[in-house]
């Protein structure tokens, strides 16, 4: 298309499913991005919190990756790879194994499963219910692990769940962490495990997020996580930790468990592993639970040789030092201190998540939602999330300099005291 013309837009509508969702709010075509900041056709920049929903924790286009990734690519080295042994598969191994499960003291073997998050989850589901012999999986209330049947069953989500169009198995769902008001949630289950007329079959596996992302931010805390370890244990389930949105950092740390005393025994992790937006999704695994046999768990897909390279490079420019994180702990807190600002405009809100995984909590999907529209127009990338869609939520890259995260706040502050000046929600 000759560069003086604009694409028409009617082929999204006329050709693309109705399941696309975020368009929907976000119509721009997009052509191009780096950083933090994505640039539409008609020159348009915007500062992008959304990082495609962390799967761009480290931004748009890292220069490092991107070098890496061409070099690759013009030195003919292997477009896919299927399980085979390769260079790139071996560096990236090398690299996780240096400067991620070493220092952690974790074990883990790393399954390649296909490329996305839920494609982990169905893998980690299996290999608990192999490893033990059972079938039940605990999961939570407001927790999202895909919308594949197997993760779909463990998923909260109605609206999610009703796409099956079909019963889904296998799961019991208690509440998470302040769930319930005042009710110990994680006393709860243990009392339900323990007692033989509790209901609840003894489970495979706990899977739990340590932040929900897509439930709304909601965070566990420590002695809650401790506690379902201990029942975990007690009873003979695996732990598996959905690190899929909250891991690579989004929580202030690589994993999002650590500083909590825990080990998991199964992780999933996808979104920012391949560090560059490319498909990569794997789970870590202690190896006396590795138990599938060749091929008992594939895919065309497993693995992503582009990725192996550019995550390889990820986190060797940004874990192999403490340097990385420190930053992120001070980012951290500007997130807070400028969403604290905008929680205090709104009656009633409050401040959800931790991190540089935070939002506010408005009460209403209709009022986040129309904070989040005012404020792409004024050039900012940002959605919600919650059973209402009513938090309003940061997903910026992890790279974002400080006067970009203050630009990209002073937008959403000004589209929320918009929202609440010229609108209905100004008398509510």
């Amino acid at each position: 298309m000759p560069k003086d013309m604009t694409t028409p837009t009617d082929i999204f509508t006329r050709r693309e499913s109705e399941a696309r969702s975020y368009c929907r709010g976000i119509p721009a075509v997009f052509t191009s991005a780096r950083g933090s900041v994505l640039t539409s056709e008609d020159g348009a920049e915007h500062i992008d919190f959304l990082a495609g929903c962390s799967s761009l924790n480290y931004g748009h286009n890292d220069p490092d990756m991107k070098a890496a990734l061409i070099d690759h690519i013009s030195g003919d080295g292997l477009a896919h790879g299927l399980d085979l042994h390769t260079t790139t598969k071996a560096a990236f191994l090398d690299a996780m194994d240096t400067h991620i499960l070493a220092p952690r003291g974790m074990d883990h073997r790393v399954m390649f499963t296909g490329p996305t998050g839920a494609n982990a989850v169905e893998a980690a589901m299996k290999i608990a219910r192999k490893a033990t012999g059972r079938t039940n999986i605990i999961a939570f209330t407001n927790g999202f692990h895909g919308v594949t049947m197997g993760a779909l069953a463990a998923t909260g989500n109605s609206y999610h769940r009703g796409g099956a169009a079909m019963a889904t198995q296998g799961v019991t769902r208690m509440p998470f962490d302040a769930y319930a008001g005042g009710v110990d949630s994680a006393a709860l289950l243990e009392q339900m495990l323990s007692d033989a007329s509790g209901g609840i079959d003894a489970p495979a596996a706990i899977m739990l997020e340590t932040v929900q992302g897509e439930g709304g931010l909601n965070a566990a805390s420590a002695d809650f996580i401790k506690k379902i370890v201990r029942t975990a244990r007690k009873h003979g389930a695996l732990l598996i930790i959905d690190d899929i949105q909250a891991g690579c950092g989004r929580a202030g740390t690589f994993f999002s468990f650590e500083g909590m005393g825990v080990m998991p025994d199964i992780v999933t992790m996808a979104k920012s592993v391949s560090g560059f937006g490319l498909p990569l999704a794997l789970v870590l695994v202690k190896p006396e639970h590795d138990v599938f046999g060749p091929a008992e768990h594939n895919g065309t897909f497993r693995g992503n040789t582009h990725a192996f390279v550019t995550a390889r490079v990820a986190i060797e420019k940004f874990w192999s030092d403490a340097a990385f994180e420190t930053e992120l702990a001070k980012k951290a807190e500007l997130i807070k201190k400028r969403l604290t600002e905008l929680s205090r405009m709104i009656p009633g809100s409050f401040l959800k998540g931790r991190g540089l995984m935070r939002g506010v909590d408005v009460g209403s999907g209709e009022l986040a939602g129309e904070i989040c529209a005012r404020a792409y127009e004024r050039g900012l990338v940002i959605e919600t999330s919650g059973s209402q869609g009513q938090v309003v939520k940061v997903l910026a890259p992890l790279t974002t300099s400080v006067e970009l995260f203050n630009k990209g706040f002073d937008i959403l502050i000004d589209a929320a005291r918009d929202t609440l000046e010229t609108t209905k929600f100004a008398a509510e």
